[in-house]
């Protein structure tokens, strides 16, 4: 029973972060964050465009209490939004932005796209990245093209915890375009990365070093 609790709370949240991901999309979203208090249920947005979620005079966010409260029986949802300070760096903003610009500009343009991207994340200071643009691109067979630069870890658990992965789809008249974005942050310590510190200087080597001083002297 208890086991049972837990795998529908967990779902419970799974089933509000796809719905918040769905509502604020394209107003550079990035991931949410449901913690419990005593006063009620604490939704934590974070975005990269903190005001197009809010809205005006704050009518998205008194929408989408209401709707927490009445789709998902939440008795005192507060919803709190959070800027991301590098959004570059955030591969869910990255994956969005590519997919939306991909259907302002239409899909000729994805090479650009892509490579603008790619210029724009490295340049924030990521360590790699990748991009993958899959289907009709601009061919009518689907296939996946590829932007890769810098230093990105395929296997092991700096790929796991350490690379952050996001997906986005951009829906087009000949079907849809999946984007994925894989981004390394500078940040990451990884276990090959070996600091050499200078050797200490030891008492002898500090006089002989005082008297070629002073026999220079």
């Amino acid at each position: 029973m208890i086991e049972r609790k837990f795998i529908a709370e967990r779902l419970k949240e799974y089933q509000i972060q796809e719905f918040i991901s769905q509502t604020l999309k394209n107003v550079g979203h990035s991931h949410t964050k449901l913690m419990r208090t005593p006063l009620g249920e604490k939704v934590v947005i974070y975005a990269s465009r903190p005001g197009l979620v809010v809205g005006r005079k704050g009518e998205n966010i008194k929408k989408l209490t209401n709707t927490l409260k009445k789709k998902f029986n939440l008795e005192n949802p507060q919803i709190e939004i959070s800027e991301v300070e590098n959004p570059n760096l955030d591969a869910q903003i990255v994956a969005e932005r590519v997919a939306s610009t991909i259907e302002r500009f239409g899909i000729n343009k994805f090479k650009a796209i892509g490579h603008k991207t790619m210029m724009d994340v490295m340049g924030a200071g990521a360590l790699g990245i990748e991009i993958l643009i899959s289907g009709k691109v601009p061919s009518q067979r689907a296939k996946t093209w590829r932007f890769y630069q810098g230093y990105l870890k395929k296997c092991g658990n700096i790929s796991l915890e350490g690379v952050t992965r996001a997906q986005a789809v951009a829906i087009m008249k000949t079907g849809e375009i999946g984007v994925q974005v894989a981004i390394m942050p500078p940040n990451i310590k990884l276990p090959d990365d070996i600091e050499v510190k200078p050797k200490p200087e030891t008492k002898t080597e500090e006089k002989k070093a005082s008297k070629e001083a002073e026999g220079k002297k």
